[in-house]
């Protein structure tokens, strides 16, 4: 009987906390959405000199509020689903433990509270809090083209690294260690400046050469940076194929991203 008391109350916690079909979990979102912006505004109010000696007490004790109900929520996530370890080290659930943590490190470090910025990164809730089916699939294109592309830049970017360290000792050479070109590193610095076309013009080549070889960099800066325009864009088009999700969230396991006619979870099988 209590067993079945327990299952009947984190059922309706479920509901209320990860799922926001329901008014009460739809209440509950928006309330939650509410309570990270005025929070996010608090921090930054209270970076500014003039109101932080005026009202820091007030600022410390709101925030102590909203770390307190952050708090209770995060622990309410955790006791209503089967698995709480899958929602701990899940995208959300990181962000949820680090958008309090600043808070209590807070009592040992001074100033770790200006870390609690972190918390405009739970905004994402908004597009599943609000059913913004189409803002939720073209984010999941996003993160599927970004996670296919990240071996393919990888590599792209390795050879990047290999050209400026071989270009920026080339103007090492040519430049014979003068004109701002006095080291390899500052070389090298020079050579990334040059090549991802910001220019900073804090050193600039004098010889023919030098100016030649840096006409040579800026060109292939045009072409580099089409590059990987080109992975991402081919991997969206390939997410873009792929089914779209609903996100509805298992009760077991809090993980999100099944199939619209899914009955089952697909990461640990149970019933949705």
């Amino acid at each position: 009987m209590e067993s079945r008391r327990t299952a009947s109350w984190r059922k309706a916690i479920h509901s209320v906390v990860y799922e926001s079909a329901t008014p009460a979990g739809k209440a509950f979102d928006v309330t939650l959405l509410f309570l990270i912006v005025t929070s996010i505004i608090i921090v930054m109010l209270d970076s500014i000199e003039r109101l932080h000696r005026d009202y820091g007490n007030v600022f410390l004790t709101l925030e102590w509020i909203y770390t307190i109900l952050f708090t209770f929520e995060f622990i309410l996530r955790l006791v209503c689903i089967n698995k709480p370890f899958k929602y701990l080290f899940s995208f959300f659930g990181i962000i949820d433990f680090l958008s309090i943590a600043p808070t209590y490190l807070g009592l040992f470090y001074a100033g770790a509270q200006t870390l609690l910025v972190v918390r405009a990164l739970r905004l994402l809730r908004v597009f599943r809090i609000f059913r913004l089916r189409h803002y939720v699939n073209e984010m999941q294109f996003l993160l599927g083209a970004i996670k296919g592309s990240i071996r393919k830049i990888s590599i792209f970017m390795l050879m990047v690294f290999t050209t400026v360290i071989i270009l920026g000792s080339v103007m090492y050479l040519v430049e014979d260690g003068k004109n701002g070109f006095t080291s390899i590193p500052d070389s090298i610095y020079w050579a990334i400046v040059t090549i991802t076309t910001v220019g900073y013009g804090d050193i600039s080549p004098v010889t023919p050469l030098g100016k030649f070889v840096a006409s040579i960099i800026m060109l292939m800066g045009y072409g580099i940076i089409a590059v990987p325009t080109g992975i991402i864009t081919t991997e969206m088009a390939l997410a873009a194929r792929r089914k779209n999700h609903s996100p509805e969230a298992c009760p077991n396991c809090s993980r999100e991203g099944h199939d619209e006619d899914a009955t089952h979870c697909k990461y640990c099988g149970s019933k949705l």
